[in-house]
């Protein structure tokens, strides 16, 4: 009996031993079919896709985009082009009159009753003192005859009526009259920074990563910040703040990319907003410190020291774990994945992840980066290239329109900085609307219809006469809201559409389109000087022709991040992402040969 016994408790392990171990094996059966289907958002899931790394890692990537609006918009004030006349000649005493009368006797009256701008009489009118000034405007008109006062330019430089503000560019250098445009130029060369840096930071970030590029971003920021705050001359102000402009352009493009590649799809449109209203709040914040920093050198280094901060807390961000996978740095992305584990506690669930699981995720992204990838690659495909050409007229139009009416605020005879916090307000409700709209609408019909709405409120504003400000600055508003509106679309829609392995070449391409309208749009500006109405129906007419082309773009509500080229080629053409044959044989081989090994 004993040995039955024995026999019978010896077959009763085996059994129970080969019972545990078909478990343990249908368990790891199940495990590598997981793996072999997981993508990388579900590694974001396992280690906390919206825990407090996510969470910290946005506020701290958002708090730079408030000075970024800060630096984009400080034209508006340094560059405040005060009220002047010409100095009186020098070799005339004024020791007994006051500045009034100095002004009547030495500079002639425009048609307004104001005095002229750019001309002054060749010699003092003495005779006006005794007629109170009452025969000045008809002295005026005299001149315009071509009767016998004559008048010149201003030889002596000009004075300036600094009530509003202690120091601009233009007072300190003298740029206006024939040197005017030398005001828009500045601004043109500050998109040019921001043009270049799109072209340069772009295609760099996708190289060498995205941290490496916002560190490198907030420093140069800081930089060229400083030193244009201590230009000695408009030559070098305008060239270091194209180191400026450069410097947007990196933390705009690797700030985005870090924020949406480190959160999940569902949340996408949420995070992708409330970074957008950090630049709104900067819009507004800027407003304040210019209404409190009224000389432009104090309020250039204002805005560009806290830049300094920024960059020695970007050397905590982490680099994004996808890029690392697709730049073949795999064992970098699994101690980020850990880490961001770990802060979240979600440690055990961290340690569980190892090179095999990471690459089998990442499988096919992997197969398709190899090699390299460059702009001309965002027209190669027949859909990459529609996206990208539909994409470009969209960014190129809404920044050109954007500008066009956020950098001349004195033409609506408010006062700056008021106009300027109803500027920045009017953002809050409009990317409310939009964000309500993308979620709910889609993203393709709020493109469209953000564009069109504001296109047509700047036409509606050039019909209006021009002494209705009211009228005109609540359509400028509106026109300028749904502007806002489309530029917080423009960033998460083309974020969306763009595959992983080429977005930031894609945004770079996108950001660059929009700083070529940013450009033009100061240009276009001096158009008005001849010909008034024009400006407002080229900067009208543009996101109109836009949002027709947006309706080619397709739709991405909901939609995952696609990875590769040939992920936006399948979505353009209906189909879904097929496995290749190879993989399908090598993933038969590897379930035959696992099944052979738990039999």
């Amino acid at each position: 009996m004993r040995v039955n016994g024995v026999h019978e408790e010896v077959d009763s392990q085996k059994t129970n031993s080969v019972e545990q171990n078909s478990a343990a094996q249908l368990s790891l059966l199940k495990e590598f079919w997981l793996y072999k289907t997981m993508a990388f958002g579900d590694l974001l899931e396992q280690v906390g896709s919206t825990g407090r790394f996510q969470v910290l890692h946005v506020i701290l990537l958002s708090i730079p985009v408030m000075m970024m609006a800060s630096h984009n918009l400080l034209q508006n004030f340094v560059a405040a082009v005060p009220s002047h006349y010409c100095s009186p000649p020098t070799n005339f005493s004024y020791s007994q009159l006051s500045p009034e009368q100095v002004l009547l006797i030495t500079v002639p009256l425009n048609q307004k009753g104001k005095p002229q701008s750019c001309q002054r009489y060749v010699s003092p009118q003495w005779h006006l003192l005794a007629d109170n000034g009452t025969n000045s405007l008809k002295e005026q008109e005299n001149t315009d005859g071509g009767l016998d006062v004559e008048v010149q330019g201003c030889k002596d430089g000009w004075s300036y009526n600094m009530t509003d503000m202690s120091s601009t560019i233009i007072s300190d250098w003298d740029l206006v009259c024939d040197l005017r445009s030398l005001k828009q130029m500045g601004q043109t060369v500050y998109m040019g920074g921001v043009l270049v840096g799109a072209l340069v930071f772009g295609s760099l970030s996708d190289r060498y990563g995205r941290r490496i590029l916002l560190l490198i971003s907030n420093l140069l920021m800081a930089v060229s910040g400083t030193c244009a705050a201590f230009s000695t001359s408009f030559p070098l102000f305008c060239l270091f703040r194209f180191g400026c402009g450069m410097a947007l352009s990196g933390l705009g493009l690797n700030t985005f990319s870090l924020v949406v590649e480190w959160i999940p799809t569902r949340v996408r449109t949420v995070v992708g907003t409330t970074t957008g209203y950090c630049y709104t709040i900067g819009q507004l914040l800027l407003a304040v410190i210019a209404y409190f920093i009224r000389d432009w050198r104090w309020l250039t280094l204002a805005v560009s020291l806290p830049f300094y901060v920024f960059f020695l807390y970007s050397w905590w961000f982490h680099e994004s774990s996808r890029w690392l996978v697709l730049s073949n740095q795999s064992e970098q992305a699994i101690k980020n994945l850990k880490s961001v584990a770990k802060f979240n506690g979600r440690h055990k669930e961290g340690e569980k992840i190892n090179i095999n699981i990471l690459e089998e995720s990442m499988k096919k992204e992997m197969t398709c980066s190899q090699g390299s990838y460059n702009v001309l690659d965002l027209f190669r495909t027949p859909t990459m290239r529609k996206m990208t050409i539909c994409l470009s007229a969209v960014w190129l139009s809404t920044s050109f329109a954007y500008y066009g009416l956020a950098m001349d605020l004195q033409k609506f005879g408010v006062d700056i900085y008021l106009i300027q916090v109803i500027f920045g307000a009017v953002d809050i409700p409009a990317k409310v609307v939009v964000t309500v709209s993308m979620s709910f609408v889609g993203r393709r019909s709020s493109q469209c219809g953000a564009l069109i709405i504001a296109g047509v409120t700047i036409l509606i504003n050039v019909l209006v006469p021009y002494d209705q400000q009211t009228v005109r600055t609540c359509l400028a508003v509106l026109g300028k809201g749904c502007l806002a509106a489309s530029f917080s679309c423009c960033f998460l829609y083309s974020g969306e559409l763009f595959p992983t392995i080429i977005r930031q070449n894609g945004m770079g391409w996108s950001s660059m389109m929009a700083r070529v309208g940013a450009m033009v749009a100061p240009i276009v500006l001096l158009m008005g000087d001849y010909i008034p109405w024009l400006p407002g129906l080229i900067y009208g007419g543009a996101p109109i022709l836009s949002g027709v082309a947006a309706v080619f773009l397709p739709e991405t509500l909901g939609s995952p991040l696609p990875d590769t080229v040939q992920d936006v080629e399948d979505r353009g053409s209906g189909r879904k992402s097929k496995t290749s044959p190879k993989e399908a044989i090598i993933l038969q081989d590897n379930q035959t040969n696992f099944l052979k090994q738990t039999a």
